[in-house]
């Protein structure tokens, strides 16, 4: 019992913990005195919905070796539902304008939503994953995105149309700047818009490192370096897959619901298999395999494309020199080129498969073996 306390309680861990809570604080002190229109709250708040979704995504691909293409599908649903069960009473009949207001009529607790979005993306995995499940590799990621497809055309079809609002916008509904404090005059004194969600991204995380580090995620990383020799030992292939695969949506229909709140409407179209392959290319350059890898990545891709290459849309006039190149849609050219960099020269990812303790321990032997050499 003292080794395995030690191994969790070690300083690597410890200064990880401290260093997340570090910057949890300096995002709340930045809240309250920098504008919050900053892009800097809008590269936080996106970057932790697509952390949790990647980590989510990275549970099937990088720990099970069950390679899924669902992702978007599981988001949309997770979205729909929070704001089908979000939107005030007193506004659907704004929303739902062509259907009479909807069928539902009735309002749930923002939380009490978000976790109803993570169980119906699970209950639609547990669903989808008793025939799908038993594919495998390419066909497997085939069968999945035929799924997100096939969902995002059902949640569109007018018959459906009094719950989802067919091809009609979900809107009205409670989004992250819902968090906020206000005083009686409506003024906000304490700004928690940006730090509520990356806590609920970090919560959601924390679960899955847990679940990873628990011996069912010794089983899963078993089913994923030798099926057959895991069968062999008692593991039970089905069963492990398919619940690793309802938990990983589950959290994927949270994320769902996150950026449903961030963009403050929901579209079925917006839910396309590019969302997928964003989320996959982010899991990929981060490390298959790595929970801080598909973290730092996040943030990094969408402070990429939502804000540090922003200026390469605009022309740029220097005197009477104008910029060549610098047109709407070079952003897009450059990013790739510096993908395609990352990948060539980190073949493993950015993390490959190490975690932030590995790194502090890494950084720890290297000062013991300078201090020896000394």
């Amino acid at each position: 019992m003292t080794e395995i306390k030690r191994k969790k309680l070690d300083s690597a861990t410890v200064i990880s913990i401290v260093i997340v809570l570090a910057l949890y604080v300096a995002v709340f002190v930045a809240e309250q005195f920098i504008p919050a229109t900053s892009m800097l709250f809008t590269v936080i708040k996106k970057g932790a919905t697509y952390a949790l979704v990647a980590v989510s995504m990275n549970l099937l691909n990088g720990f099970t070796g069950i390679f899924s293409l669902g992702q978007a599908g599981f988001m949309l649903i997770g979205a729909y539902v929070y704001g089908i069960f979000t939107i005030p009473v007193i506004s659907r009949m704004d929303v739902y304008q062509y259907y009479n207001g909807g069928l539902v009529q009735f309002t749930l607790p923002v939380f009490v939503a978000m976790l109803l979005s993570g169980l119906a993306a699970a209950f639609l995995a547990l669903l989808i994953g008793l025939p799908v499940l038993r594919l495998k590799s390419d066909y497997l990621a085939i069968a999945t995105l035929g799924f997100a497809e096939i969902i995002r055309a059902l949640f569109q079809w007018d018959k459906l149309g009094p719950i989802t609002n067919g091809s009609n916008m979900l809107r009205l509904f409670p989004n992250f700047n819902d968090f906020n404090i206000r005083n009686a005059d409506g003024q906000v004194v304490v700004y928690l818009s940006t730090l509520v969600p990356l806590l609920i991204a970090g919560v959601c995380i924390f679960v899955i490192i847990l679940l990873i580090n628990s011996t069912y995620g010794r089983a899963l990383r078993a089913i994923k370096d030798d099926e057959i020799a895991a069968e062999a030992m008692g593991i039970r292939l089905a069963s492990h897959k398919r619940l690793a695969f309802c938990i990983s949506s589950f959290f994927a229909g949270v994320g769902g619901a996150m950026l449903a709140m961030y963009q403050t409407t929901v579209q079925a179209k917006s839910f396309t298999t590019a969302m997928t392959y964003e989320i996959l290319l982010i899991v990929v350059i981060g490390g298959i395999g790595s929970v801080t890898g598909s973290c730092l990545s996040s943030f990094l891709f969408v402070a990429c494309s939502e804000w540090w290459l922003r200026f390469l849309d605009q022309k740029q006039v220097i005197g009477d020199f104008e910029v060549p190149l610098l047109r709407n849609g070079f952003r897009l050219v450059v990013f790739s080129i510096i993908i395609m960099i990352v990948v060539l020269f980190f073949r493993q990812g950015i993390m490959g498969r190490k975690e932030l303790p590995d790194l502090i321990r890494q950084l720890q032997g290297k000062k013991v073996k300078g201090g020896a050499s000394k």
